[in-house]
């Protein structure tokens, strides 16, 4: 029959591991608790500076309090907003180049953040606004195809219509309209796209010759 071992059996074999091994054991928990610790000192750190960089932004009102933000806390997500405040700042300003600006460092510092694609439309938005119309569509262009499923992929779309209309390209002006209805059903510019379709189809007919003047009744016979 088979021997089953006791506890009190195994006892001797754990007491030789634990002497043999009891100073690796010991250094791998101290590792643990140690990196346990770290961690939650740098969350609390991180929160607190999170929490005081909201308190911050939550004041701030002028470019140069957008700036303190950014400058105290940059890695912070106050710290990105804050980027953006700044940029729609200076739009309200005229101060388009150096909106567009503060927008690029945002995307260089920001990549994934969840307004990206929010700060690549201000930035065609803003070469419009600049009289760079042929950038700014270009800009419309690549938000659609590098973030096509993004909230900001149709009003990038919508937001070719008028400058293709302007280059009478009334052909892709039409296309546009098309892929807002096939792509994006639940976005609210579907209405918006298929009103644009109408005028465009107006646009499109041949323009009739003008109507011929009237003509003018010879004058009775005087008798």
């Amino acid at each position: 029959m088979p021997t089953t071992l006791s506890t009190t059996d195994t006892a001797p074999e754990r007491d030789v591991f634990w002497e043999r091994y009891k100073k690796e054991v010991m250094a791998v928990l101290i590792l643990a608790l140690l990196a346990v610790a770290g961690y939650g000192g740098y969350r609390l750190y991180s929160d607190r500076q999170a929490n005081a960089a909201a308190t911050m932004l939550a004041s701030a009102k002028t470019p140069p309090d957008f700036q303190k933000v950014i400058s105290d806390y940059p890695g912070t997500p106050s710290g990105g907003s804050a980027y953006l405040l700044l940029a729609d700042a200076q739009r309200n300003e005229k101060k388009f180049s150096e909106a567009n600006a503060t927008l690029q460092t945002f995307l260089d510092k920001f990549p994934k953040h969840e307004l990206a694609g929010t700060a690549r439309l201000a930035i065609a938005g803003n070469l419009e606004a600049m009289g760079k119309k042929d950038d700014a569509l270009t800009a419309y262009e690549r938000l659609v195809s590098g973030d096509p499923h993004g909230f900001t992929a149709p009003i990038a779309l919508y937001s070719q219509i008028h400058l293709f209309k302007e280059k009478k390209q009334i052909e892709d002006a039409r296309r546009v309209c098309e892929t807002i209805k096939s792509q994006y059903p639940q976005s609210r510019l579907v209405a918006d796209a298929e009103y644009q379709l109408r005028l465009l189809k107006v646009d499109s007919l041949p323009v009739p010759p003008p109507a011929p003047p009237p003509t003018i009744a010879a004058p009775p016979a005087v008798s």
